[in-house]
């Protein structure tokens, strides 16, 4: 979960998905995909297809920020949509895209959601990030059953098409990788960092090893293939960005770290549904069914520092952008105990830790991949973006530097901070020291 908006609203992330603000949908339909399917004027509304062949997807955490978008960007293309989450969306989904609730975790539940479905988007997932990443029961059970449950009913009901989304991490596990491909092995299961990435390798494994799979019902095989998205933004993005915002708000965001040349990779959410409709089109047999058992990473092709990447973020909102960048592996060790903590006191209070380790590798080591194969297989072209969006959506719900006096609370709070940074840096150094000998 992540923590309270320091901004109008809430943050209110669901067990398997994140939630959005009310209307994000909508205003992504005529804002983003009026740019490429002509819409009538009646809000809501859709072209209809252009055969009267029926066909209907279903989307796994399709209650989420990512899911919502992706099932209305489907809908306008004449597809019926279901979404299918254990949260209901915030926001009222345009007519005709059906909502089920249920949980991947409940093999019944997802069985009869997918009666006459023809292909499943699975993106429901847990512990990407936060606290999160430390309940590895749900983690387990969400990234690892929830899988074998949407793979089984598929076959059961003769689903012929499952995309899945996957991650960076089943192969990235805080190693260099430059301009990595698909060729690259998965990471050693023991050496991933967290749970989370562990899972989520373990899930795609399944998915592609279950292309080619006979159907329950004797017409065919399933075809899968899973795509491997960098970190997404946009406009509304409700997981990692409110929770970024909230440290700058709250002035917790004094210092960067790792080397400063270190590359890592972004993806705009339009940018993920143009590759996730790409992709369930390339399993198809008009397509010779290229995609069937492979993987692709997804981006949007421009590795950038991930400080850099967020200053105008920063900037946009009013705040200045930190000089002081400290030693990745003292931010480690500052996560390694931050997680220790949270092992120990988390069932009585189950805080926010300010990074995870993993989120310092993914933050702080250069990796970065290869979109050649998206692009020859799939068609994928990425589109330019930059977080002029992302700044306009939180400044209209009330973020910025707003004017305030320093008070005996923020003395207390810096000079806390300051404490703990020279106890971490004492109980670091030797053993840095150590390793550098």
């Amino acid at each position: 979960m992540a923590p309270a908006s320091p901004c109008k609203g809430s943050v209110n992330n669901g067990m398997h998905s994140d939630t959005k603000t009310p209307a994000d949908c909508n205003m992504y339909i005529h804002r983003v995909f009026c740019r490429s399917v002509s819409l009538p004027s009646a809000a809501g509304k859709r072209m209809e297809p252009e055969s009267t062949a029926k066909e209907t997807v279903l989307i796994t955490g399709g209650g989420g920020y990512f899911g919502c978008r992706l099932g209305c960007a489907i809908y306008q293309k004449g597809v019926d949509v279901i979404l299918f989450d254990v949260t209901k969306p915030l926001q009222t989904v345009p007519e005709g895209i059906k909502f089920m609730q249920g949980d991947v975790c409940h093999l019944s539940e997802v069985e009869e959601a997918l009666r006459d479905v023809i292909c499943v988007f699975h993106i429901a997932s847990y512990g990407m990030s936060g606290r999160e990443q430390l309940n590895q029961k749900l983690i387990e059970d969400v990234n690892v059953k929830g899988t074998e449950n949407v793979i089984q009913a598929c076959r059961s009901t003769g689903v012929s098409s499952l995309v899945y989304t996957s991650t960076y991490n089943v192969i990235f596990g805080g190693q260099i990788i430059e301009n990595g491909d698909e060729s690259l092995p998965y990471l050693p299961l023991h050496l991933h960092p967290d749970h989370y990435s562990r899972t989520k390798s373990l899930a795609e494994m399944k998915v592609l090893e279950a292309n080619g799979a006979k159907l329950g019902n004797g017409k065919g095989v399933l075809r899968t293939c899973a795509l491997r998205p960098a970190g997404i933004y946009g406009p509304g993005e409700q997981r990692h960005l409110p929770r970024i915002v909230s440290y700058i708000e709250r002035g917790l965001f004094k210092f960067v770290y790792g080397d400063p040349l270190s590359l890592v990779e972004f993806v705009h959410v339009d940018n993920l549904v143009q590759a996730h409709i790409l992709a369930s089109e390339a399993l198809k047999a008009n397509k010779k069914h290229i995609a069937a058992g492979q993987a692709y990473f997804i981006s949007d092709g421009r590795p950038v520092n991930n400080f850099e990447f967020f200053r105008p973020l920063v900037e946009g909102l009013g705040y200045k952008f930190p000089t002081c960048r400290l030693p990745l592996s003292l931010v480690y060790f500052f996560a390694f105990l931050t997680e220790i903590v949270h092992f120990l006191v988390g069932h009585v209070y189950n805080f926010q830790p300010l990074l995870t380790r993993t989120e310092v590798y993914k933050t702080g080591v250069t990796h970065y991949f290869s979109m050649e194969k998206a692009r020859k297989e799939l068609g994928y072209e990425p589109q330019q973006y930059n977080l002029n969006e992302v700044v306009e959506w939180f400044r209209s719900r009330g973020c910025g530097l707003k004017p305030r006096k320093y008070t005996v609370v923020h003395l207390i709070r810096d000079g806390g901070l300051l404490v703990l940074l020279i106890a971490v840096m004492v109980s670091w150094f030797p053993s840095a020291v150590a390793f550098s000998l």
